[in-house]
């Protein structure tokens, strides 16, 4: 028994030591480029760590929020800030547990996060003049709650090594190039090699840390049910990609509690039309914003 102990030990201790140095190399490979350091920004002290944001511009302000992913950064809207920084002060923040953000081991709850936009509008009337959303989320996918298996699920991702590993597997470079493929453009042939490696870079940033905000997401919480709140919005618009699945169907949910939303469509683009048509994006973000 003793010797199968040994033994046992040795190929535990064995698996984890190479598991440790497989995050290493994943975690260095990523980084090597270093591309998303010469994105310049500034630095907020919030309750929940430093939280990086740039200013653009002058005029009207306009915050711009990127995808709640932890490959996604302020990033997102380079392609778009000289086109509305004519006009506005154009903010963008990493929310916390993304690119140069702090991402602290803690649950991303839907209080931090793209959906309480929603409610605090609710909450707060005139805080904002326009709610402009992009492709937005499955009503019905927003209220699916934490169970049993998804925290199981999330205490395994946060775990040190084994979670890192899980992650780093989620977030390979070859998995992210095929979001980029099936999910962020409609035009395979648009797809830009550099977002690719800025993207998984950043999901890199932190040395895995991004798996707490993965973690949350995978057990819903980041979810939170908004279609009480959609009720009586008059400064709600939706913009949707016409060759990204559901979008359309999708926006028809919001009309269905909120028939005075403002709609406009974009074709020849898919999940991120600021990346593949920041033109076109750009020009209806100013046509809701007159």
């Amino acid at each position: 028994m003793g010797k199968r102990f040994r033994h046992f030990v040795f190929l535990t201790t064995a698996s984890v030591a190479g598991l440790h140095a497989i995050n290493k190399v994943i975690n260095y490979t990523a980084s090597l480029k270093n591309l998303t350091s010469s994105y310049s920004g500034n630095y907020y002290k919030w309750r929940y760590g430093n939280i990086f944001f740039t200013k653009h511009g002058n005029g009207q302000p306009l915050l711009l929020i990127h995808d709640l992913d932890p490959s996604s950064s302020s990033y997102e809207w380079t392609r778009m800030i000289k086109k509305l920084e004519k006009n506005h002060t154009v903010y963008t923040v990493d929310l916390p547990g993304c690119g140069h953000s702090d991402k602290p081991e803690m649950i991303y709850s839907n209080y931090l996060f793209v959906q309480f936009t929603i409610m605090c509008n609710k909450m707060y009337a005139g805080l904002f003049d326009k709610v402009i959303i992009i492709n937005p989320e499955d009503l019905k996918s927003l209220t699916v709650s934490p169970d049993t298996r998804t925290d199981i699920l999330k205490k395994v991702i946060d775990c040190p090594i084994i979670g890192t590993f899980i992650y780093n597997v989620w977030m390979h470079e070859r998995h992210i190039n095929e979001i980029f493929e099936n999910k962020y453009y409609y035009k395979k042939s648009l797809v830009s090699s550099k977002f690719e490696d800025i993207y998984f870079e950043s999901a890199h940033i932190g040395n895995g840390r991004g798996r707490y905000l993965l973690a949350s997401k995978l057990a819903h919480y980041t979810n939170i049910s908004i279609a009480h709140a959609l009720k009586g919005m008059d400064n709600l618009c939706l913009i949707g990609s016409r060759n990204y699945a559901s979008s359309i169907q999708t926006i028809n949910q919001y009309l269905i509690y909120n028939s005075g939303i403002e709609t406009a469509y974009l074709s020849n683009a898919a999940y991120l039309p600021q990346l593949e048509v920041p033109d076109k994006l750009a020009d209806l973000i100013a046509m809701f914003l007159e």
